[in-house]
């Protein structure tokens, strides 16, 4: 009943789960003691555990941390004892939560991280996803954007296989929140919608606020701030009415920004002077610090200048809280730790409570200096404390003896998955070898290309043994097609997109007679999405595609998002391609056909967006078209070859140490 009215009516559940606990009580006494783990027992542990969680779920929503935090741990101490696994995880991962809230990273990581080993031990697929989930949130905070996109990639993965729909709306989100935090506000504002339409349908309305506030922030950076300032209030309306105490600070800060840069200074001091109140009841420094700074540049609008300091001072001190060297520093070092922790998880319990044995001597230490002082009655009050704490610390001495035992079964346990491990994993890269093979089949080979195309190249770079993207060409009618083509995903799921969109180009051409390239794509999106219907799953995937025919010095070009360029003394001529992919979409359109006349030495060039979505640099961020539009104008009196060549140069410096986040394709042709 407690979880049944966790969405309408929080404020009885806490009544519930303290009903419920009372009677598992009560059961103890009449059967028998918690420690006697029989059957029965183990349900109605079970039962307060779960209570404890959900009334932790409560004041955490209600901003009440200190109190969330301790039923959290209260349910994670009996999950613990009757060694619930899925509970353990379960309970970190709210810990995590509260932690971030809070300001402190590194024990939220050290939470999440816990999670993840513990769900990957129990192979709980929806488990492993909310620990990937929270990580990927964590490490953009941070600024490792790299993987903070992989750790939400595989969580939105793993949550599409099992069909979750609440959680697929989080992941999409989380995917929203990288984008806009990168800039790609385009992108993001399509996550956040897609986040929003499942939101609405499941009728999530904590998810519907929070979705609602993030396409507001997309209005405000857009400058949209009619728009934005309707979302936002749409947004806080809906967290008022559940509760949501830290999303009202957060919708009332937002709000309160929009009226500043519309200089409604009164509405606004109203706003963000309620948001810092909430902010410090709740005890959320990341929340105190956006307000604090608000509220500063709106003081000292208003000529303020004694506020305006004293809340930029308030400021200072948050931020300075939230990014301190240990803060900053815990990400890697926790991953350094991931393999480790995976066989020494125990052994964190145990470091944990010698650190509290350490603790508790030094307190006992301070109280004997008092107890001197105090004198003989007190000494004598002292000295049956300490009696009691040396019984409880020989107790956890034998706790921890117990647990290092049940390390070492734990690392044999261990080195066998491991073994069983490394010959699954051996199996799945011979399977997809192989597959390599199949797909190299259908890529034209490069005696063919040089044989139609002889002054130009080719650059393709899979991020993963198979890919997604794929070059095509075909000779039909003294015309000669080629095109650069990125298939949906990368690796196995693009490669097998790869084939069916191969496949339906081939049919184009070679079935149907095809050489139009407008016509050659709308004929393909027809076949795709064709061979597509034939599941039963509703599948949206497909290509992003140029597709050229060049016929003496007569070229004609048609694409599906990926433009054409050509130089030509000196400069880029850009030719966009239609918005919308080879595959389903809404409200499709023909796809135009552009013809051009070429003139001797000019140069045709077509690619997917790997190349320029690269991340690397010293910042770590994408490479973009512009760096690749210079790159090309300055390599232009090279032979195409050795373009090639300084292409792939270019990007492996550019790329550095990280990783390779997409496939890579790039042809060139010289007239």
């Amino acid at each position: 009943m407690s979880e049944l009215f966790y969405s309408i009516n929080q404020d009885t559940v806490i009544n519930l789960c303290k009903q419920a606990i009372l009677i598992s009580y009560n059961s103890f006494k009449k059967t028998s003691l918690p420690d006697k783990l029989n059957p029965k027992t183990l349900n109605l542990l079970n039962v307060v555990a779960n209570s404890f969680n959900n009334i932790g779920a409560v004041y955490n929503s209600k901003g009440s941390a200190s109190e969330a935090i301790k039923y959290f741990l209260k349910s994670l101490a009996i999950k613990e004892k009757i060694k619930d696994k899925e509970g353990i995880a379960v309970a970190l991962i709210n810990l995590g939560y509260i932690y971030v809230n809070q300001g402190d990273i590194p024990l939220a990581i050290k939470s999440y991280h816990r999670s993840l080993v513990i769900n990957e031990e129990i192979n709980d697929k929806n488990g492993i996803a909310y620990s990937l989930n929270n990580l990927g949130f964590i490490y953009n905070s941070q600024g490792d954007f790299e993987k903070a996109l992989e750790y939400f990639q595989q969580s939105l993965a793993i949550r599409e296989e099992f069909g979750n729909k609440k959680m697929i709306a989080v992941s999409l989100n989380n995917i929203g929140v990288f984008y806009d935090d990168q800039g790609n506000l385009s992108a993001a504002l399509d996550y956040f919608k897609r986040s929003l339409v499942i939101r609405e349908e499941i009728k999530d309305r904590k998810g519907i606020a929070v979705s609602l506030n993030n396409i507001a922030g997309v209005y405000k950076k857009w400058e949209d701030y009619d728009k934005a300032l309707v979302t936002y209030k749409k947004s806080l309306k809906i967290k008022e009415e559940i509760g949501d105490w830290q999303g009202m600070a957060t919708s009332m800060n937002n709000i309160g920004g929009v009226l500043l840069i519309k200089n409604n200074l009164h509405d606004a001091q109203g706003y963000i002077t309620q948001s810092l109140k909430i902010a410090r009841e709740i005890g959320s420094p990341k929340k105190i610090k956006a307000s604090a700074f608000i509220l500063s540049e709106l003081y000292e609008k208003k000529g303020s200048a004694l506020k305006a300091l004293e809340m930029y001072k308030l400021y200072i001190q948050m931020r300075d809280s939230l990014n301190n060297e240990e803060t900053q520093k815990a990400s890697a070092q926790q991953q350094a730790k991931y393999e480790y922790e995976k066989q020494k998880v125990v052994d964190d319990a145990e470091h944990v409570k010698l650190i509290a044995i350490e603790k508790e001597e030094k307190e006992k230490q301070q109280i004997i200096t008092l107890a001197t002082t105090g004198g003989l009655g007190l000494v004598v009050i002292f000295l049956i404390f300490v009696f009691n704490r040396l019984r409880i610390t020989k107790q956890q001495k034998l706790v921890i003896e117990t647990q290092k035992q049940e390390v070492e079964m734990q690392k044999v346990v261990v080195e066998e998955a491991h073994a069983e491990l490394e010959e699954k994993n051996q199996e799945i890269m011979d399977s997809i070898t192989y597959a390599k093979r199949i797909q190299n089949a259908i890529l034209p080979p490069t005696k063919l290309v040089k044989k139609y195309l002889k002054e130009s190249f080719i650059l393709y770079k899979p991020k993963d043994v198979v890919a997604g993207d794929f070059y095509w060409m075909e000779h039909n009618n003294n015309k000669i097609l080629f095109a650069a083509a990125d298939c949906t995903g990368h690796g196995v799921p693009g490669a097998m997109v790869s084939v069916v969109c191969n496949n339906g180009l081939n049919r184009s051409v070679r079935e149907y007679g095809l050489t139009d390239p407008g016509q050659i794509l709308n004929k393909t999106r027809e076949i795709v999405i064709q061979e597509f219907d034939k599941s039963e799953e509703d599948i949206k995937d497909g290509m992003d595609i140029a597709l050229c025919s060049l016929e003496g010095n007569k070229l004609q070009y048609a694409g599906a998002h990926n433009p054409l360029w050509i130089i030509r003394n000196g400069e880029i001529i850009e030719t966009k391609a239609n918005k919308q992919p080879i595959g389903r979409f809404d409200n499709p359109e023909p796809y135009i056909t552009h013809s051009f006349d070429l003139e001797q030495g000019d140069s045709i060039y077509i690619f997917s967006d790997g190349y320029v979505d690269q991340f690397g640099g010293e910042k770590g961020k994408k490479f973009k078209a512009k760096a690749f539009r210079d790159l090309l104008l300055s390599i232009q009196y090279k032979s195409m070859e050795k373009q090639k060549a300084i292409i792939d140069d270019a990007f492996e410096a550019w790329k550095g140490n990280l990783e390779q986040i997409d496939d890579v394709c790039v042809i060139g042709v010289r007239i």
